[in-house]
């Protein structure tokens, strides 16, 4: 394979997506597959077996069964386009939609690791497996921030542990909270009612007849 790739090279610059590279035998992608896509990433997609084959300096039924493959793969597909005359052209686009989701996927996980390192943190330990399988679950109910908002209100409190961050989060969700401004609102009409009760629980008539 690399042989191939020096030879295109040499030929003249290819552009190789580096996403596509690294990730090319998650998708299920072969070597020589690999460079039939890098090859068609850098022409002008017109899908002409015969020129693919010769420039690759790969048998035409080679071409055609990596194509074919490709196409099985859901990588790539061959539109018909009817003009003047009928023209075939490679489309590319599951290829782009499927790096996407790597790409997505591996964002999901960073951020998912960076909730348990915030744990660890303020826990100021390790977390158990048990603990994993805890903030998990909440994972799929509440979206991350509010979890973390939840516990930076524990540790405010002074208290680290799950089942007071479970508690503080399912009251938050039968409040509505879902964000760091409707924890403001609430509070501040916590606040509101206690200024209310204090001035409803004075004994004015007491305090008139000082």
């Amino acid at each position: 394979m690399l042989n191939k790739v020096i030879d295109l090279i040499k030929k003249e610059p290819f552009y190789i997506p580096n996403i596509l590279f690294k990730n090319y035998r998650k998708l299920n992608i072969t070597d020589s597959e690999l460079i039939v896509l890098i090859y068609l990433i850098n022409t002008d997609l017109s899908f002409n077996p015969k020129k693919i084959a010769q420039d690759l300096e790969f048998k035409l039924n080679e071409i055609m069964e990596l194509i074919n493959s490709l196409i099985e793969k859901d990588i790539l597909k061959i539109d018909i386009v009817n003009k003047k005359v009928r023209e075939e052209l490679i489309n590319l686009e599951q290829l782009y939609k499927k790096l996407g989701f790597i790409i997505i996927n591996d964002e999901i996980k960073v951020n998912t690791k960076n909730i348990f390192d915030n744990f660890e943190r303020e826990f100021g330990r390790t977390l158990s497996p048990m603990d994993y399988e805890i903030i998990s679950d909440w994972q799929k109910n509440y979206p991350d921030d509010l979890i973390l908002l939840a516990l930076k209100e524990a540790v405010f409190n002074g208290v680290n542990n799950l089942r007071y961050i479970d508690k503080i989060l399912i009251d938050w969700n039968k409040k509505g909270i879902k964000n760091e401004q409707d924890i403001i609102n609430d509070r501040k009409k916590f606040q509101n009612k206690k200024q209310n009760k204090k001035l409803f629980d004075y004994d004015w008539l007491n305090e008139q007849d000082n």
